[in-house]
Parts: C-alpha cells; structure tokens; sequence
C-alpha cells in the first residue's frame, strides 16, 4: 500500500515561477481531528496564480491506484483545483506532468469525499495544482485533508448520509431510507436501502439491502441480471488509511433465483418483478426486491470508531461484473473431436488419479485434482494421499506429547548431574577435613 498523509515530511510546497508571492500553500490548522491539513489560499492571489503540492516519491507494484482525499472549498466558483501525476522514466528523469482531473464548481460548507482513479506503472509523484482563475478577491481558498493513495480500485459512487446518528436516534423501527439512484458502467440502475433503526425483530440495529432499479426509458439491459456484484460499505473515516475497519456486504445477482413463493426470477427487470416508485424530482422508476441483510451493523459498533465523522455518515458503493468468476474448468470428455490430434483424453491417456480424483489439463500438462469432503481431503500427484481434520488433530497432539517426554529425559538428566555434582563436592571436603585433623 502507498500513502500519504497530509504532513511536512511526505508533502513539498512549490510555486509556479510567474505566481508572485501572494500566490500561497500553509498549513492552516487543526481540520475534523485529523492533524493538519493544505490550504490553498487565493483571497489575495491575482487572476492565473497557481501553487503545487507535490508527494513524495511513490514507487507502484500494480498498474492502478485510488487516490482518496476531502476537499473543502471556499473559493470563488471559477477556481479550480487540478489532480497531476509527475512521472518519472528513461525519458523523463526530471519528471512529465500528466493531468488525471480538474475539481470545479461551486463552495460547499462541507467536507467533500474524492476518489480519484490512476494507472501509474513507474515512479511518480501526485501534484495537486490550486489555480486562482477568477478576478476580483475572494478571502478563502482550497483545504485538503486526510490525503492517501491505495493500490486498489476506486469506489464508483458515494452516498452522503448527514446527522447521522440523529436519523438512527429518531428514525421509527422497519423504517427505511434509501440512496440515491446510481448506475454502473455496464448499464444497470441501483440503490442501497437502509433501515437506520433495523427490520422489526432486529433492534438497535442496521439493516441493508440492495435494489436493482430501471428509469424510464433505460433500454439495453440483460434480464435477469447476470451476476453483478453490489458492494455497500460504510466507509471508517479514520484519516489513515491503513488503519480503518470499514464494514461492508456484499449482494451477488444470481439469474437463476426465483422470488420466494414465485415462479419470478428475482433479479428480473424490476418493471416486471418490482413497484413504481416517484423519485424527489418527480420523475418515475422501477424499483426490484432487495436483498441483503438485517444485522448489517449495531448502533454501538456505528457510533464506534471514525464511521461516523463530522455528525455525517459515508457509503461507499459499486457494481461489478463477476460473471468471470462462475466459469469453471469443464471436465475432460471421453473422446475428442475428430481430426485432432491434442484433447484432453490424449495429454491424460497416461495419468491415473486415485480415489475419484480427475485428470484436468493445466497449461497444457496433466494434472490430477483430488476429491474433498468437509473434513477430509486426498492429496498428491495420484491423490493417492488421504489426510483429515482428526489426523492433523493427532499428528499435533503427537508432537506435543514427544516434545514433553523430551523436555522430561533432560530434566531428569540436569537433576542427576547436579546431584552428583555435590555429591562429588561433599565428599572432597570431608577428606580434607580429616586430612587436617591427622
């Protein structure tokens, strides 16, 4: 994991040569408990002013990283704060800027979440560039708080849920509230459903659950859904990455459930299978069943911990395709298609496997794989090996109890040389003794 956090030793200030000196970078102060964060200041700045913040070096294993960071912004509405990587080759030893995204809009009063997605494969650093754009004085800036860089994938959607622990204080029990709706890059409409005091039976809990849902109009879509993966976590705000314990579940659309007590295919298309629904604009959808759980997290664990920060909670959502994950190695078929030469059945002509273990092919090499029960499994190049949970239980035991008859042999061992020991001694003062008495 790559990261960095918001301080003097992972983070250089610099200042583009033209910026004049009112053009500033400083650490403002203490931001929501997090240590001290990065200010660009532009209430003094003059139209096309800009100031980096530059990371230290970072060096990728993978080929894709998230960068992650909240950004507050009291600037003028056509100030822009700019995402860079600096990456560093054989042909660019000083470094090449390349820009990933510009952050612009309108100032929020609030602490903004950003994600933003690389795919750096050589060293490099990330630049963040503040650029005074607008004329005319503004007295604030850009804050940048609880910075890190992780080798996974971004998140794709963030759902912002405020007073948080005023929605599960006052929230009715078996009340819902539900998220925005979002969509995947494969084209398929969802929504997280919240119980902020549980399901009835389920107390002091929360309880969640994912939808498909479909707008109108939304065409193209394959029914039932295939195999997309829904992910909803409440994000441990904690301003270091390494250290948070998010909780999240996870809702796997499987084309073939049926709608219990239905001949309906669950994760079919919600206008067939689901209610109409008026959204907040005014506007109509179809929202599907849900599926997920009641006992997502307890009051106490949520009030726990970072997960609720600032009086606001954080979801973070997405959608995969695992479909990829379903497909399985077919088994080897009796005879091959005519007219070839290479099948299945000629590379394991001359493997047998034991105990009901198949011939696969592997990288074009035969290979056996071994039958396996709850508590037992067969092992080896033949499965001619059977091990079970007992024998590991034994072989331990076994161990332990040779290990303790060793320890006793040299104890007893010890016990008897240090009694001859003084033995011997007692006896060779006694002689003396007498020596001096004679």
């Amino acid at each position: 994991m790559i990261q960095g956090q918001g301080d003097k030793a992972d983070w250089v200030r610099t200042t583009k040569a033209d910026g004049g000196p009112n053009t500033d970078y400083s650490n403002m102060g203490k931001c929501t408990g997090s240590g001290y964060f990065m200010h660009f200041s532009t209430g003094n700045a003059s139209m096309g002013d800009t100031a980096l913040l530059e990371s230290r070096l970072l060096y990728p294993k993978r080929g894709y990283q998230c960068l992650q960071f909240f950004y507050y912004n009291t600037a003028h509405t056509s100030d822009t704060l700019k995402i860079h990587v600096r990456e560093y080759d054989k042909a660019n030893p000083n470094g090449k800027l390349r820009l990933i995204k510009t952050i612009d809009g309108p100032p929020e009063e609030l602490w903004q979440l950003h994600h933003v997605s690389l795919d750096v494969k050589t060293k490099f650093r990330v630049v963040f560039e503040g650029a005074k754009v607008a004329s005319g004085s503004v007295n604030g800036g850009m804050s940048l708080d609880d910075i890190n860089l992780s080798e996974t994938t971004c998140p794709e959607f963030i759902w912002r849920v405020k007073n948080f622990s005023n929605v599960m204080d006052t929230t009715p029990m078996n009340t819902s509230i539900f998220s925005p709706l979002f969509t995947s890059k494969e084209g398929y409409t969802f929504q997280m459903e919240l119980y902020p005091s549980g399901k009835a039976g389920y107390p002091n809990e929360l309880s969640a659950y994912a939808h498909l849902a479909v707008r109108q109009g939304e065409t193209g879509q394959k029914w039932p859904c295939p195999w997309k993966q829904m992910t909803m976590m409440l994000m441990d705000q904690h301003p270091h990455i390494q250290k948070r314990m998010s909780n999240q579940r996870s809702v796997t659309t499987d084309p073939n459930m049926k709608a219990t007590g239905s001949d309906l295919f669950f994760w079919d298309d919600p206008r067939k299978v689901g209610v109409e629904v008026k959204d907040t604009d005014g506007t109509t959808y179809f929202r599907g069943p849900g599926a997920g759980t009641a006992v997502y997290l307890t009051h106490l664990r949520a009030k726990s911990r970072d997960f609720i920060k600032g009086g606001d909670a954080i979801f973070l959502l997405t959608m995969e395709d695992v479909s990829h994950l379903t497909v399985t190695q077919p088994l080897p078929s009796p005879t091959g298609p005519p007219g070839t030469t290479t099948t299945t059945t000629d590379v394991c002509q001359n493997v047998q496997c034991l105990n009901d273990g198949i011939c696969v092919v592997d990288e074009g090499k035969a290979a056996c794989r071994c039958d396996v029960g709850d508590d037992w499994w067969y092992y080896g190049d033949s499965c001619q090996h059977r091990g079970s949970t007992q024998d590991k239980t034994n072989l331990a035991l076994a161990t332990s109890l040779s290990v303790l008859g060793v320890m006793l042999v040299i104890t007893a061992i010890s016990v008897i040389c240090v009694k001859k020991k003084y033995m011997k001694r007692g006896n060779d003062d006694l002689v003396m003794s007498n020596m001096n008495a004679t």
